[in-house]
């Protein structure tokens, strides 16, 4: 790696990476909680702890030190006393899926609103695509039940007014009427449908055996990424004015989605996730 920069001693390169609070991860300018490679060079050079820096050579000391700029983001700790246990058994049916049938992951996304989205997309120069800022709810909403099928990468999904055990129970009658004759194995939260003694007592019946994720450990299941790239590509930047418009561009990214899928192997191979033997005291 290149050194930081000409004209900074490693004194001075020192000094800039101590202003790094360790605690908590941050650079000490009290004015700010968000600092931009201008603000910090400023104020290193009003504490004197250079004379002048430029913001390419302050980017290589932070660089060099291992400090990069993070997004900060919620973390809900779990207070499941089994969530070790939950997560290896999920970890496990992705790493070896068993011989005897086949790992799902089922989730709802939702709610499915008409509005409009902010996004991202290409243009013309200097002509922004404008999306109208107020909208009414008289369309109501609608909520998607979706299986994202392990062996083959593919989504399979319903779109319902509803997302209760009884739409639940259908989607899983659906999924068992497409695999007879094999076991399967769905992996799903804690959310209360899923556990409803319908479900429940139809799911042993059928050879379906629910694998209930940790609480708080949605983030475990493999279909979330699957929504977020939908969220993504299909939804954000649009304006729907109908739930069939809408429900008809869900439909169109989810057969260009299964057309192109391929089985899903590798869950998270190097995440720190994989050694923990307790939950971590401060996950977050």
């Amino acid at each position: 790696m290149a050194g930081p920069g000409r004209g900074v001693s490693a004194g001075q390169t020192s000094k800039v990476l101590g202003s790094q609070n360790p605690e908590r991860g941050q650079i000490t300018i009290t004015a700010f909680s968000t600092w931009s490679l201008s603000k910090l060079a400023d104020h290193l050079i009003k504490q004197k702890v250079t004379a002048a820096i430029s913001r390419e050579t302050l980017r290589r000391i932070l660089r060099a030190g291992k400090i990069s700029w993070k997004t900060t983001t919620t973390w809900k700790a779990s207070t499941g006393p089994e969530f070790i246990a939950k997560m290896h058994r999920v970890l496990a049916l992705y790493d070896t899926p068993p011989a005897d049938g086949r790992v799902i992951c089922v989730d709802e996304f939702g709610p499915l609103n008409l509005m409009p989205r902010k996004g991202k997309a290409w243009g013309p120069v200097r002509r922004p695509r404008r999306l109208r800022a107020t909208y009414n709810r008289y369309g109501g909403v609608m909520h998607m039940l979706a299986a994202l099928d392990l062996a083959t990468g593919k989504l399979y999904y319903r779109i319902r007014k509803r997302k209760r055990w009884r739409e639940f129970l259908g989607l899983l009658r659906a999924l068992r009427a497409r695999w007879p004759g094999e076991k399967v194995y769905v992996v799903l939260d804690n959310f209360s449908p899923h556990k409803h003694a319908e479900v429940r007592t139809w799911a042993a019946d059928n050879d379906i055996e629910l694998v209930f994720l940790p609480t708080y450990g949605s983030w475990l299941n493999w279909i979330e990424s699957e929504f977020a790239a939908l969220r993504y590509f299909a939804l954000n930047g649009t304006d729907h004015r109908s739930h069939d418009e809408q429900n008809a561009a869900i439909a169109s990214y989810v057969r260009w989605h299964n057309a192109n899928a391929e089985p899903k192997t590798a869950f998270a191979p190097d995440s720190p996730i994989r050694s923990w033997t307790e939950y971590p005291a401060k996950a977050a």
